[in-house]
């Protein structure tokens, strides 16, 4: 974290309070998602929703606990004179005035009313997620000042939680058709992207917008952001989790020859019961399928628990349902879920859909994206498995493989105040391409709720008194939050949307 969060910027903010017109006095902005992106964890019949999240945790933390250690709580000479210095160097600027530094440490808190969605809720594209406006008019200046930050710390969590959503969205679908239990449906994308997001930050976040549809992931800090800024203890319920789990350090440790030992050992010594997953393609895969696991067939039913098989490589729906390229009878060409039925049975459900012993189970977490598990749990239901076979791991491959222009994220303003005189402030270019739409709103805003599609709507250009109704809420002002969401409402809002959204 910056010690000081007046660098927290790109270095064309420093002087834009000179570049409005003289007699500015409020400027009024908004974050909204513009447009889609082509992306690999996006269905064909994506509903152009997209899921509030990141908001509380990034007011709390950075406007308020990262400002007050990082500037008002510093002595004024000391943190301004930092700022000056280095922007005089890479400015190449002299004696560059820091006046309104000066006043804002005076102040003391920041003097911008932040207003937004309520954090759970799903916004069309083209609708404000929410807006900013300083509350004082020589800090006018402040609003667009953070557009930077607010950009950079929002897209992100807002990006995966819908994405999230999205698997939330598909995997319920699944087991509605194939007769599989709908609370098993939590636990079954499970978030294994930690080591491969940009820093541990990225990680926790996203992991965090990830827990907003799903309990399960092995990202640790990201349960902690959640108690600490969402009142995830105050839950009630699990806020996020895992189980024991192998890597291949610990099955190639013994060598190969040892493997079988060490799968006996585990499941009879180390975790006689409870659940384990074992990951199963250190040497040969299907030799654990077709030898090992067979083999181990008494000690695994005994157990109080349920083995895990995890294979980590090889192309997903091959190696779940079978490759039909692969030898008649052979076990490539049979898959995994084929193999552990055949070896530990299950029964058939009410809707006619086999599902695998409760000893025995199946998770893959290699290059899983929405697209993919869609061609995955679509295979399985052709071949008679129901959707609840299967856990997926849903690691870096998604939740990184995106960007701010996956959802077409901008902070723009919209509206200005001159010599007393509001005014409607937009951009639209005419030389925008490729899909996108960059057209800004115009003049202040007001979002509001259709009842009969239960979808927010856009009113543009509207009186101030019009943009003080509507459902952006005041969330944070002058240094102060407002109208705390914890994890329970965030998780209550998007079962509401999944059933809309499955309606």
């Amino acid at each position: 974290m910056l010690t000081n969060p007046l660098f927290a910027i790109d270095f064309y903010k420093v002087d834009h309070r000179r570049q409005y017109p003289e007699g500015t006095t409020e400027i009024y902005s908004n974050f909204t998602p513009r447009f889609v992106k082509p992306c690999h964890s996006l269905l064909t019949d994506f509903d152009n929703k997209v899921v509030v999240f990141g908001i509380q945790k990034f007011i709390k933390e950075f406007l308020i606990e990262h400002f007050d250690a990082g500037f008002f709580n510093r002595k004024r000479t000391q943190v301004i004179h930092e700022y000056k210095i280095l922007i005089e160097e890479a400015l190449g600027i002299k004696d560059f005035d820091c006046w309104h530094l000066h006043k804002l440490h005076e102040l003391g808190y920041l003097p911008i009313e932040i207003k937004a969605l309520e954090e759970g809720t799903r916004v069309p594209i083209g609708v404000p997620i929410l807006s900013v406006v300083n509350t004082q008019p020589d800090f006018f200046w402040l609003t667009n000042y953070l557009e930077t930050i607010i950009s950079a710390s929002l897209w992100k969590p807002i990006t995966c939680a819908t994405i999230a959503f999205e698997f939330k969205r598909l995997l319920t679908r699944y087991a509605n058709e194939t007769g599989s239990d709908l609370s098993f449906v939590p636990y079954q994308a499970h978030d294994f992207s930690y080591r491969g997001m940009s820093g541990g930050e990225d990680a926790r976040l996203c992991s965090a917008a990830h827990l907003t549809s799903f309990k399960g992931t092995d990202c640790v800090s990201a349960i902690e952001l959640l108690n600490l800024y969402y009142s995830g203890r105050e839950l009630g319920d699990i806020v996020g989790s895992s189980v024991p789990a192998t890597e291949h350090s610990v099955m190639s440790a013994g060598g190969k020859i040892d493997e079988f030992n060490t799968i006996k050992r585990l499941i009879t010594e180390i975790y006689p019961d409870g659940i384990v997953s074992i990951v199963c393609d250190t040497y040969d895969f299907w030799q654990v399928l077709t030898s090992y696991l067979p083999s181990l067939h008494n000690e695994i039913n005994a157990r109080e628990g349920k083995l895990i098989v995890r294979p980590d490589s090889g192309n997903p729906l091959d190696i779940i349902c079978g490759d039909e390229i692969e030898l008649e009878g052979s076990p490539a060409r049979k898959g995994a879920l084929q193999l552990l039925w055949e070896t530990f049975g299950g029964r058939v459900n009410k809707e006619g859909y086999k599902e695998l012993n409760p000893k025995i189970g199946l998770i893959y977490g290699d290059a899983i994206t929405v697209e993919r598990a869609s061609l995955i749990l679509e295979t399985m239901k052709v071949q008679g498995f129901a959707s609840s076979n299967i856990v997926f791991g849903v690691g870096s491959f998604t939740y990184q493989y995106i960007t701010r222009d996956t959802f077409g994220f901008a902070m723009k303003a919209t509206s200005a105040v001159i010599n007393g005189e509001r005014k409607a402030i937009f951009k639209e270019p005419k030389t925008q391409a490729g899909g996108t739409d960059k057209r800004s709103a115009k003049g202040l805003l007001k979002v509001d709720m259709d009842m009969e599609t239960a979808t927010y709507i856009l009113h543009e250009n509207v009186s101030k008194e019009i943009e003080q109704t509507g459902c952006l809420e005041t969330v944070f002002k002058d240094g102060k939050w407002l109208n705390e969401v914890t994890l329970k409402t965030i998780r209550e809002n998007l079962s509401l949307e999944l059933e809309l959204a499955l309606s």
